[in-house]
């Protein structure tokens, strides 16, 4: 298919659903920037303004599409103005409704997944969505420049841009665990196999851990047969994504957070004999994979079976709502507000909430709920990698303990220095919190120091970075 080379062609571009800066429309019609964070603009930002990089992003709302429509923008920004109908088809059919559960391995199968006409109808919305992407990205790319391509969202460009260019180095990278075979052939046989073999357009493709990048290849072998993996030579990766500490500990010291520490003191109160309560801290998002209703089950558990705890401990759990666009979403929202509210009333008392609920977003207020963390608790279904249980310790005033999922991908790395659960098994987790809040404080800050240093051990920049030199270096003579 023709295309149209950019003059201004690009020798690093990165590809993903959201991009660095989005846009807010208010009702004079005026167009307000907001910068975002994380490791790809940690890391396009390490490699410095005269790399030649762009970033490929979609429109998400009326404000990005009104700013692509007025031809505003960011300086190393193309941000595509796909149709709205097939971007929701794209983005909440088939990516949200579908790939994430099935990466997640959410799905409750006696009723779901249902691959019926209007599966393949959001399927080819799919299809659409990321052809716009290798379309743009071959338009803007230099000869063999090296492309970065994120996560679930675009599994079908490493194929599709391949076949424009040719000549380009690209990557793939998922942020999400990997299905096992099983799980993964939940899909029709034929979506599946497109999806791989989308991937496997790439020169390299990368996982957050080496768990995740075997369930992919196991499901090449599976899917496409024992010899298809060897015959692409696409190389497989593993890159740990770690929390950036220069930014943390800064950011956490600042008057803001300080701010939110005395409310929140204030919110979980004193002890009866008049010492400080401990914390069972958790920062997520209202996403089905976090668990969130099984923790706080877990936490009236320990509350039913250990009475000593009463009135000396609080559970501190900020739960942002996400994807409230779903009605699943918004019913595990609602259920996590009412078992909060259950424990509450159950063994609440006039000076003791022991269960502090946030539902609204801040981040000053989570990286104070860090600070004063007696124990962290992590227990997802299944996660890529999960930074809250690797941002807690390196946060931490005191020291904490980490109540950790050996689903997450962070158990890899933090596991040895954490109490693991099963994070199906209620009571298992609510002996894991006794447990963690008896810790000795100098093992607890022992174990921490060696969390944190674990935790840190590959920064964002230096993640995207690690990336983009093995992509340049597939192909060289080592």
């Amino acid at each position: 298919m023709a295309f149209t080379r950019s003059r201004a062609a690009h020798t690093v571009l990165v590809a993903s659903n959201r991009g660095p800066v989005s846009y807010t429309l208010d009702e004079t019609g005026a167009l307000t920037a907001k910068r975002g964070g994380g490791g790809l603009v940690s890391g396009l930002s390490s490699i410095g303004p005269d790399a030649g990089a762009l970033w490929v992003c979609s429109a998400l709302g009326d404000g990005d599409r009104e700013a692509v429509r007025r031809g505003v923008g960011e300086e190393g920004v193309r941000m595509l103005d796909i149709d709205a109908g097939t971007h929701a088809d794209a983005y909440n059919g088939i990516a949200n409704s579908a790939l994430w559960f099935v990466h997640h391995m959410l799905y409750q199968t006696p009723l779901e997944p249902v691959f019926d006409a209007e599966f393949r109808r959001q399927w080819a919305a799919y299809e659409t969505y990321n052809h716009a992407f290798a379309e743009a990205l071959a338009e803007e790319a230099a000869d063999g420049a090296a492309v970065l391509v994120q996560d679930y969202h675009l599994t079908l460009v490493p194929r599709m841009l391949r076949e424009l260019r040719p000549d380009l180095r690209i990557g793939h990278f998922s942020h999400t665990p990997w299905a096992p075979p099983d799980y993964f052939r939940l899909l029709p046989d034929d979506i599946a196999a497109k999806l791989l073999d989308g991937i496997l357009g790439a020169d390299r493709a990368a996982f957050l851990t080496q768990r995740w990048a075997d369930a992919f290849t196991d499901c090449c072998r599976a899917v496409l047969g024992p010899d298809h993996l060897s015959s692409s030579n696409t190389r497989i990766g593993v890159h740990g994504l770690g929390a950036d500490a220069d930014f943390l500990r800064e950011r956490s010291h600042r008057p803001d957070v300080d701010e939110r520490m005395a409310v929140l003191r204030e919110q979980i109160g004193t002890a009866p004999d008049g010492g400080a309560r401990r914390t069972i801290v958790r920062v997520d998002r209202t996403e089905l994979s976090k668990n969130i209703v099984r923790g706080l089950l877990a936490y009236q558990e320990l509350l039913a079976d250990r009475p000593e705890w009463h009135e000396r401990v609080v559970h501190v759990a900020f739960a942002y709502p996400s994807r409230q666009d779903l009605a699943v979403y918004r019913d595990y929202t609602a259920e996590v507000q009412r078992v909060a509210d259950e424990i509450n009333s159950r063994y609440g008392t006039a000076g003791w909430t022991p269960v502090v609920l946030h539902v609204k977003d801040d981040f000053a207020r989570s990286l104070a709920a860090y600070r004063l963390a007696d124990v962290a608790l992590v227990n997802p279904i299944r996660d890529g990698m999960n930074l809250v249980a690797k941002e807690v310790p390196v946060v931490s005033d005191d020291g904490c303990v980490l109540v950790l999922s050996r689903e997450a991908g962070a158990y890899e790395e933090l596991g040895e220095d954490a109490i693991v659960v099963n994070p199906y098994d209620v009571s298992g987790t609510a002996e894991a919190l006794h447990s963690a809040l008896t810790v000795p404080v100098g093992e607890r800050a022992e174990r921490t120091k060696r969390l944190a240093a674990a935790a840190t051990a590959l920064p964002p920049a230096q993640w995207f970075l690690d990336q983009l030199h093995a992509l340049r270096s597939v192909g060289s003579v080592d």
